[in-house]
């Protein structure tokens, strides 16, 4: 094998691993120094020369001219009556310079300088897709639907590699097929057997705040921050900003004109409801807005300081808990406050009656749990349908029934 035809295989292997000009001659000098050393025992007197770009490599080995009768190494040595063979003017001492041809390597050479540049290539192939994408942890990517699987969803780059979308980082409603652009977010990167695992997630909340930054100019341009981003994906969202310019509305801006610009992101989210809200350091201003659509009446911050108390009318406590209890709850994680409901009647001769009332028919945990979501009397509970109080409260049925039954009573008679 010649070593030009060496050289072409090299290169063409280059161009489809995409590997830059100097590293690719790194390698081929390591493989073949590597070569060297267990042919010679050593490569400290050899050169290797090698022009990836013209297809060629030389080596070189220099060996000092010694007297015919100290001649002892091989690899190290030329005897001066040999040295003078190819120039009859050197003298014991001087360095004698031979080119190593490829043809003096053994097959078994060749093979193992193609198994060790395949090796290392693929390595740092490996290496170099496994640090690419953990610089990316937290970026937007868009890549194609290769295979779908029962439990997760492998996507294609521009480059062919291979990202995983689990389906636990779908949103639920996600329906893609073979061929079908996907945006998501990177979530983790982990070290697999033969490659990098990337793993991308559509359920992450960093993936809607990926998705503001790039509808929203004023957020890509620092004007505005997002503060804070929960998310039920699919269902609801919330998303607290804040401006560094007075004269730019956070809210207005993320937003946009009817809606404008938050419209294509719901679009992406499978129509998730997306409550942006202005941040405030004044608890009371910020639980105040983060509950909203609800109004409340008033406000009260225990003195463990991590609980509210709010009050609102009775027809704005179900606006305030929302469907499947998803406004109170994410209210709660975006403020970082443990939220309790209560019911603020305006209406004092009503007749009603608080839940304590009930205390030698119902069990007190049980009490304590339905004031949790705001029902505080007897009235407040039977509003509700026993289906909201079940998925609200996970009560049993059976005790969800047995408690509107004792209370219905108390009206019944």
């Amino acid at each position: 094998m010649k070593s030009s035809d060496l050289i072409q295989s090299f290169a063409e292997f280059k161009d489809q691993k995409n590997i830059d000009r100097e590293t690719m001659k790194e390698i081929l000098e390591d493989v073949f120094r590597a070569i060297l050393v267990k042919n010679y025992g050593s490569d400290e007197n050899y050169d290797v020369i090698i022009n990836v770009d013209k297809g060629d490599f030389e080596i070189y080995r220099i060996l000092e001219v010694v007297a015919d009768e100290d001649f002892t190494d091989e690899n190290r040595q030329i005897p001066l009556s040999k040295a003078r063979l190819a120039a009859d003017d050197y003298e014991v001492g001087e360095e004698y310079t031979e080119e190593i041809k490829v043809e003096q390597f053994a097959r078994r050479n060749i093979l193992a300088i193609r198994q060790n540049l395949a090796s290392r290539v693929t390595e740092m192939e490996r290496n170099n897709l496994f640090e690419r994408y953990r610089k990316r942890v937290g970026l937007l990517v868009t890549a194609e639907v290769y295979q779908i699987r029962k439990r997760e969803i492998v996507l294609r780059d521009d480059e062919e590699n291979e990202l995983f979308l689990p389906k636990s980082e779908q949103i639920p409603s996600d329906h893609f097929r073979k061929g079908d652009s996907v945006r998501a977010v990177v979530d983790r990167v982990e070290v697999g057997r033969s490659s990098p695992l990337v793993f991308v997630s559509r359920t992450s909340p960093r993936f809607l705040e990926c998705l503001m930054e790039l509808e929203v100019p004023e957020i890509f341009d620092g004007l505005i921050t997002i503060k804070k981003v929960v998310r039920i994906p699919g269902e609801r969202a919330k998303v607290a900003v804040e401006s560094y310019d007075d004269r730019v509305d956070p809210v207005g801006a993320c937003v946009g004109m009817k809606g404008s610009r938050i419209h294509g992101i719901v679009r992406e989210l499978r129509n998730e409801n997306i409550d942006v809200i202005s941040y405030s350091s004044d608890p009371r201003v910020y639980v105040t807005r983060a509950l909203s659509p609800a109004k409340l009446t008033r406000l009260e911050i225990k003195d463990d300081g991590h609980t509210l108390e709010v009050f609102l009318k009775p027809d704005q406590v179900s606006l305030a808990i929302g469907k499947n209890g998803y406004n109170i709850k994410l209210a709660s994680e975006l403020t970082g406050y443990k939220i309790d409901v209560f019911r603020d009647s305006d209406n004092e001769m009503e007749d009603d009656y608080n839940l304590e009332e009930f205390a030698d028919e119902i069990e007190p945990w049980i009490i304590e749990v339905l004031k949790g979501v705001g029902c505080d009397t007897a009235r407040s509970v039977l509003k509700m349908s026993p289906e909201f109080l079940i998925q609200r409260t996970d009560l049993e049925e059976e005790t969800i029934n047995e408690v509107l039954q004792i209370l219905q009573r108390e009206f019944d008679e």
